[in-house]
């Protein structure tokens, strides 16, 4: 974790940013996460540990870390952009409309058939992602009054 942050930090410096620990603080706590976050969200697990780090910062380095490629803005449709580190291998997303629940998973053949259009088509992709919305075995189960598969 250590090496990353401050790689990015050194890569940070290089486009002529200055070093600061409260972003170094911002940074460090979206990569523990390891899960889909919030401004919100982090800004409040931010300040449990770093009380004068505002939501203006944590906002600030989310922007930052997005557009230096370590950060993917996400929209699941619930009106809150959500963040999630690009430091982790590709997977698509499972989306509940009813609960929110977000359900990470892979699967080589989806893989395998964007492949196939993209050549089939003489598309050069350079990035992609798969967002499935729907109601979760849970949500539909209590829809239907019966029990979830």
């Amino acid at each position: 974790m250590k090496s990353i942050l401050e790689r990015i930090e050194k890569q940070i410096l290089a486009d002529g940013g200055k070093r600061s620990r409260s972003r170094f603080a911002v940074m460090e706590t979206f990569f523990r996460a390891k899960t889909h976050v919030n401004l919100d969200e982090l800004t409040s697990v931010v300040r449990n540990k770093f009380p004068g780090i505002g939501a203006a910062t944590v906002y600030r380095t989310l922007k930052l870390l997005a557009r230096m490629g370590y950060a993917k803005e996400l929209d699941f449709g619930d009106g809150s952009r959500r963040y999630e580190s690009n430091l982790v291998s590709h997977h698509d997303h499972l989306v509940c409309t009813t609960c929110g629940k977000v359900t990470e998973f892979k699967d080589s053949e989806i893989e395998k058939l964007q492949d196939l259009v993209t050549r089939r088509h003489g598309f050069k992709p350079e990035a992609h992602r798969l967002e499935i919305f729907g109601r979760c075995r849970l949500c539909a189960a209590s829809e239907t009054g019966g029990g979830g598969k």
